[in-house]
């Protein structure tokens, strides 16, 4: 167990549903993270990959689905999403400048997967979504390599780190540190039960905004730190991942939902931010060349739809809290720095108690 103190453990409660085993996106089965951060005194940055199932997943698509929030972002593999309805590659987060090595080795990867098993692809649509951490990182040296995307590919596990890691290391999250936060929900559909698990790269939102499990105090840490006043222009990314067996349609309005989980942390998705959301089910499986011209899906029942809803704004909601108070202070490019929202949450809620 990677043993992080989380925002449950300071005794916020986030919703009225129940979490999953680990309360990450991992507790959908299959679904596996793993991280390759780069540390140094003028990059703090990385890459983040998020392997949807164990088997190739270019022979065994997913339904998936994208929405595309505020679109001041440089995603890669939407287009493909949106008129397909389907994931056939991981999906990698890094940072703005290095989108295209990471989608150049995702297509390296997916080749190599292929051809240990036979199969010879011509077309391949690498999913990759990014945040601009030039704030904390030298973004101009496009830090991440191939090699970097592999080491997380390898790393991937259940239990991943969050916060300052891997795509996380770099971003600001209402100006204080943010990184990659996850957090799960459990729902109940026709007697069984099914997970839904989110994962946020989080780098929006500003400081006076900022709510934590229902309370303000985002102006009291602004006033004691003299935090800087300014246009929201971060963004978000935001992963989706379901057991629950849904059309990509009906995938789309749960991706549609984690809008509600940004907005209770206090973030109105400005002008400046890229706020993109990438859904998945692993509840059906879509085979490639199988032979069959009629092909057969479960979904849920539409008037049914809403305990779903709810698990993704949850999901969403404490993924973001949980990006924030496990990341450290990081101090980077040009001594910029940015402190961890842990330090000042201890000390406001000791204020609340009456203990201080």
């Amino acid at each position: 167990m990677v043993g992080q103190k989380r925002i449950g453990d300071y005794g916020v409660r986030i919703g009225t549903l129940p979490k999953g085993r680990l309360n990450k996106i991992t507790d959908v089965k299959g679904v596996r993270v793993g991280h390759c951060t780069i540390d140094t005194e003028e990059n703090k940055t990385g890459v983040t990959v998020i392997l949807p199932r164990e088997e190739n997943i270019f022979i065994n698509k997913l339904v998936a689905a994208g929405f595309v929030l505020n679109g001041f972002g440089k995603a890669q593999g939407l287009v493909q999403i949106e008129e397909l309805g389907t994931l056939e590659t991981p999906i990698a987060l890094t940072n703005t400048l290095n989108i295209g090595i990471v989608h150049d080795a995702l297509v390296e990867y997916m080749v190599g997967e292929c051809a240990r098993e036979g199969v010879h692809i011509t077309s391949v649509n690498p999913v990759v979504g990014e945040n601009n951490d030039s704030f904390l990182n030298n973004i101009q040296n496009r830090a991440v390599r191939k090699e970097h995307v592999f080491a997380a590919i390898e790393s991937a596990c259940e239990d991943f780190e969050e916060g300052d890691v891997g795509a996380g290391k770099g971003v600001s999250c209402h100006l204080l540190k943010g990184g990659i936060g996850s957090a799960s929900r459990v729902v109940e559909y026709g007697g069984g039960s099914y997970t839904i698990g989110a994962l946020v790269q989080t780098n929006l939102g500003l400081l006076e905004d900022l709510v934590v499990g229902g309370r303000h105090i985002g102006p009291a840490i602004a006033e004691k730190i003299g935090a800087e006043k300014l246009q929201e222009k971060g963004s978000i990314m935001i992963i989706i991942a379901t057991d629950l067996p849904v059309s990509s349609r009906q995938l789309k309005r749960l991706c549609k939902r984690a809008s509600v989980g940004i907005a209770r942390c206090g973030s109105y998705i400005g002008h400046g931010s890229g706020d993109i959301i990438i859904g998945f089910s692993t509840g059906n499986t879509i085979r490639e060349n199988d032979g069959n011209e009629i092909r057969s899906i479960r979904v849920i029942d539409e008037s049914r739809i809403d305990p779903a809803f709810r698990a993704v704004a949850e999901s969403v909601e404490e993924a973001v809290l949980n990006s924030m108070v496990t990341a450290k202070k990081v101090t980077g490019y040009r001594g910029n720095s940015r402190e961890t929202l842990a330090d000042y949450l201890e000390e406001y809620l000791k204020i609340e108690r009456g203990e201080s």
